[in-house]
């Protein structure tokens, strides 16, 4: 491995833990309005896209993350029409929507637009997304947009990256009471929310935060090994639908091209390790 460069994702060095991949080439380094973009080529995660010094997307494991983050909602719901993706850049939870047919509308609202143009140029298994008929992408603040939406959303699905600089303010209660006013009488959001492992005390404080907005809020995890502790969970917010009791199990088992998220992963996400149980319940 001595010809590889090497990645570093140091986010959190100063908690004593660091993950490291080695890198074949480079393929792009820019500066954008919002953030650092990077592209690069990788010895065993195929192409990987990094945000301010962060893995965001790799080919090899992207699956793991963009169907729990999407399809746990989407078989809630009983027929979720428009749906809302907060961020979202590389088009892959984008793609993951428009797997159902009940879909008439889903807006895709990235505040970054130099995100969507470096995934579409070395991402080629999301780019039909961006051009389907039912897609609309809007640039602009998630938060501010949101503000402006008053019972249009039957799914929000908030894929961003971890709570600092640009996407700081989406996990604040005002967010999460902006989008309970955009949601449908019925209306679910799910969001990225950080690793059981490495951030209990945010999880538990977040946990604490929707509880006081959604009459229904859970927390579920997926596996992914280049996200840190190679766990990273979402939260489960619903004004009515619990996610195990309001399960279409006929809907999941149309799915095609499912390559981790199933009904028995759905049900078994849910089940939470006894630390866990005990921090949140």
């Amino acid at each position: 491995m001595k010809n590889f460069l090497w990645f570093t994702e140091n986010f959190e060095i100063d908690k004593g833990r660091l993950l490291q991949v080695a890198v074949k080439k480079v393929l792009e380094q820019r500066k954008s309005e919002f953030q650092q973009i990077e592209v690069f080529e990788t010895v065993a995660f195929g192409r990987m896209l990094v945000l301010d010094g962060i893995i965001m997307v790799t080919q090899h494991d992207n699956f793991a993350y963009h169907e729990m983050l999407v399809h746990v909602p989407m078989n809630v719901h009983p027929c979720p029409k428009r749906v809302l993706i907060v961020g979202g850049g590389d088009g892959g939870a984008l793609k993951e929507v428009l797997k159902y047919d009940s879909v008439e509308e889903v807006v895709l609202c990235e505040i970054d637009a130099e995100v969507i143009v470096s995934s579409q140029k070395y991402f080629p298994e999301f780019r039909k997304a961006f051009v389907d008929k039912r897609t609309q992408i809007v640039i602009q603040d998630a938060a501010e947009y949101v503000k402006q939406q008053k019972n249009n959303f039957d799914v929000i699905c908030v894929d961003s990256s971890d709570p600092v600089g640009p996407a700081e303010v989406l996990f604040r209660k005002e967010f999460y009471s902006a989008m309970y006013k955009a949601l449908t009488v019925d209306g679910i959001v799910t969001s990225q929310s950080e690793s059981m492992y490495y951030h209990r005390d945010f999880i538990s404080s977040l946990f604490k935060q929707n509880r006081e907005i959604y009459k229904v809020v859970d927390y579920y995890y997926t596996i992914i090994p280049t996200y840190p502790s190679g766990t990273i969970g979402f939260s489960f917010c619903s004004k009515k639908y619990k996610p195990q009791d309001n399960l279409d199990e006929k809907r999941i088992k149309k799915l095609k091209k499912m390559q981790y998220y199933n009904q028995d992963i759905h049900k078994a996400s849910f089940m939470h390790p006894e630390f866990f149980r005990k921090l949140l319940f």
